[in-house]
């Protein structure tokens, strides 16, 4: 099995256990779970930067996860790569952290500037290594 498939899974349980935090945000809304005496969520807040963070698990990830198929195809990973994919994932997880918890717009975009760079950088050495075959 290619060793791609675990930084690939991770960011899956990332994506799930977001869908499980934001079931439990909501529910004070929807169930009526945890609702402040006054009726309103608690979790209003916080609800809507993990609903956020949510959407961006499907959009520059989208790139990640077709550039490792590609590389699980090709039958060829070297550590690069390989580091690339976890720093990936890693700094999903961090990225997801700090939209979820700050307000620090600035430091969400200095994580996903890794994420994006990591990314690249697997693309880059998916065509160099296309072009030599």
């Amino acid at each position: 099995m290619n060793a791609l498939i675990y930084p690939m899974a991770m960011h899956l349980a990332l994506a799930a256990g977001l869908y499980v935090l934001l079931t439990l945000a909501r529910a004070p809304a929807i169930w009526g779970l945890g609702r402040n005496p006054d009726g309103s969520n608690p979790y209003a807040s916080i609800e809507r930067r993990i609903s956020a963070n949510l959407s961006n698990q499907f959009e520059w990830p989208l790139f990640f996860h077709l550039a490792c198929l590609m590389l699980i195809q090709q039958a060829s990973l070297d550590i690069k790569q390989w580091a690339l994919a976890w720093l990936f994932v890693g700094g999903r997880l961090l990225h997801s952290l700090v939209q979820i918890l700050t307000s620090n717009v600035r430091l969400r975009g200095v994580v996903f500037t890794i994420n994006f760079l990591a990314v690249l950088g697997m693309w880059v050495l998916l065509v160099l290594n296309a072009g030599q075959h």
